[in-house]
């Protein structure tokens, strides 16, 4: 003979079956139910009559009831009445758990008590379109919804620890610009303001990450505010110069982001100061280029170019070598026709990009 449960099983299958000939089920105003924790019939599976009153439950249902504190027996008790006794003294409840624990709705709510989270799920069963009772399956979802809440407490958490890393590096920045302007010494006020924007350009980088939960910038956005710091030292040489942008940098993680934007910062700034020195009006233009697998940038300015055709030793062109061929593990090339301009290539292989949803739209110059 079939068990009580497999009998009930039975008759609920031919109610949805029933259902879905007639058009009712899966019903129109059900949301849709995300996998991760959502219940199923083997967590457990309780049926209510029209008024809300158990008339079957499993022995997964009791299990799950009786890990939320219930130790009497479901059947024949009204659920939402059961609920309301878990939950006394909770102050945060979900509103729409009543429709659910009684069946009026298709929905889906948790209920948290004495530790203990469980996810019901509520099914509405109509005959000829009259209500004639419901299902509500229920599944112990502790584990998942503390890992989703330790998920969240990490991402804040990191989110501030960047916003504070920001803020240090911006009065770090601050009291470099303000000792610059103490400086007699020219050559003290010039290391102290690339000092300063070097610190500045690390601080973009944080700030963007502190405005998300991903650790992946738009590094389109962090290189316009990069480029204010090269427009601020043109500005001081009453220069007028901007660098422009051609092509898309896209997502890149923190890893590639904080060298990438000391090195430009390093590259524009160089390009402003050296290669544009004496000329009121100059033009820097930045191509970048993105592939699935590589980045390739493209540094150019219409100045003078370099003295004697070779690269400097300066500590500039050190920083950039060891953030981009250390750090980035990419390679850095520098062309120049003196008298006419200076062209710096920068490419770097993405091999270590886990995340890339922005290549598919990036085009390529």
């Amino acid at each position: 003979m079939p068990s009580r449960l497999e009998l009930t099983f039975n008759e609920c299958a031919n109610d949805l079956f029933r259902m879905g000939a007639e058009g009712t089920f899966p019903d129109e105003d059900a949301p849709s139910t995300p996998s991760r924790g959502a219940p199923r019939a083997s967590d457990g599976l309780i049926r209510l009559d029209p008024s809300g009153r158990v008339v079957f439950a499993s022995p997964n249902a009791l299990s799950a009831f009786g890990r939320l504190g219930f130790d009497q027996e479901l059947e024949g008790r009204v659920l939402g009445e059961v609920t309301t006794s878990l939950l006394s003294g909770t102050l945060i409840v979900d509103e729409s758990l009543p429709l659910v624990v009684s069946g009026r709705a298709p929905w889906r709510s948790d209920i948290e008590a004495s530790g203990v989270t469980v996810s019901l799920r509520a099914i509405p069963l109509k005959l000829g379109g009259d209500r004639i009772g419901a299902l509500v399956l229920c599944r112990d979802v502790t584990v998942l919804r503390r890992q989703e809440r330790e998920l969240i407490t990490k991402d804040a958490t990191i989110r501030e620890i960047h916003h504070r890393v920001k803020n240090n590096l911006q009065t770090v920045a601050s009291l470099l610009r303000i000792q610059s302007r103490r400086a007699t010494d020219e050559k003290a006020k010039d290391a102290l303001n690339q000092a300063m924007r070097r610190v500045a350009a690390i601080a973009v980088v944080h700030d963007t990450l502190s405005e998300g939960l991903s650790q992946n910038v738009d590094f389109d956005e962090v290189f316009d505010r990069v480029g204010m710091l090269a427009a601020e030292v043109a500005s001081g040489t009453n220069q007028v110069i901007k660098p422009t942008l051609k092509g898309r940098f896209g997502i890149l993680p923190s890893e590639y982001a904080t060298p990438l934007a000391l090195a430009l910062t390093e590259l524009v700034t160089n390009a402003v100061e050296h290669g544009l020195r004496g000329r009121e009006q100059g033009e820097v233009t930045i191509t970048a280029t993105r592939s699935p697998d590589r980045l390739n940038v493209v540094v150019a300015d219409n100045g003078g170019g370099l003295p004697g055709g070779s690269v400097g030793e300066g500590l500039g062109t050190q920083i950039v070598r060891t953030l981009v061929q250390g750090e980035l593990g990419g390679t850095i090339e520098w062309n120049s026709v003196e008298g006419q301009r200076t062209e710096v290539v920068v490419d770097v292989p993405l091999q270590y990009l886990e995340d890339q949803p922005m290549t598919a739209a990036i085009p390529l110059v």
